[in-house]
């Protein structure tokens, strides 16, 4: 049998390290961690101050982590539940393909085409100098952009598919901003969990 993990698609750009696996969990796994994580996780939305006004995040968020540590962006500060037997068997699984040991993971519940995460980097100082992000897809596919910091024509776009792994590392977030945008296209509902390191 071919090992699926052993030829992920290397995105092609400067000042990046970027992976993409798409087979990583084969659909009958990826359907049930949607459907467990749908339903179990307690999940919560925050407000985010934005040019000094009050907004409900576009997005329903929660966080797991073997260290009991929070983790903090956009001036919120998020309290961690503690892993599950799935983020946890999830999260050997990308242990084994990128011999990281991972801390946290975020989870995002993307409800419709109207939720989204827009520009940012995951550049927080509790992440480390330089992160690895291990990103999972269950549920509606959705266009991941890129944009270098600098170099403003360099972009990229790249469609995340229900069981697909994205692993972005080395200096990634000092060069490059990604979000996952609005849609007005009717999507269903998509849970992307974000296995990191909180040092």
């Amino acid at each position: 049998m071919r090992n699926l993990f052993s030829e992920p698609q290397k995105l092609v750009l400067p000042d990046a390290d970027i992976s993409y696996y798409p087979n990583f969990l084969d659909s009958k796994a990826a359907d049930t961690y949607f459907e467990v994580f749908k339903n179990s996780v307690p999940w919560q939305q925050d407000e985010i101050k934005i040019f000094g006004k009050t907004h409900a995040q576009p997005r329903l968020t929660a966080l797991y982590s073997t260290n009991g540590k929070p983790y903090s962006y956009s001036n919120i500060t998020m309290q961690p539940h503690d892993f599950t037997l799935e983020l946890l068997d999830i999260k050997e699984r990308i242990e084994v393909i990128t011999k990281n040991s991972f801390t946290t993971c975020l989870l995002n519940l993307y409800r419709d085409g109207k939720d989204s995460n827009g520009w940012h980097a995951d550049n927080e100082k509790e992440l480390g100098k330089n992160p690895v992000i291990a990103s999972i897809t269950l549920g509606q596919e959705r266009y991941f952009h890129l944009k270098h910091r600098r170099q403003k024509e360099l972009k990229h776009k790249l469609l995340l598919e229900h069981g697909s792994l994205l692993l972005m590392k080395g200096e990634t977030q000092h060069h490059w901003l990604h979000q996952i945008p609005k849609t007005a296209k009717p999507v269903s509902e998509r849970i992307n969990l974000t296995y990191r390191v909180i040092i």
